[in-house]
């Protein structure tokens, strides 16, 4: 791997206002479906697995946002 791409991957990258809106936003939207699948769903395996997939989701999809260009 690059070092500039190590760099990239795992340096602090703060966000600009920006970009700070779009992390709530999809934050919010991650949440809104997080609820209705808790909501809806019973309780075991596929709902754990199905809460788990929308946090990674947020976390990548944040990550993507930190991480491009401006």
């Amino acid at each position: 791997m690059e070092p500039r791409d190590m760099d990239n991957r795992f340096t602090y990258h703060p966000p600009s206002e920006e970009k700070a809106v779009k992390h709530v936003q999809i934050r919010e939207h991650g949440r809104t479906l997080a609820e209705l699948i808790d909501g809806m769903v019973p309780d075991g395996r596929e709902k754990s697995l199905a809460l788990t997939k929308i946090e990674e989701a947020i976390m990548w999809a944040n990550a993507g946002l930190a991480r491009g260009p401006e």
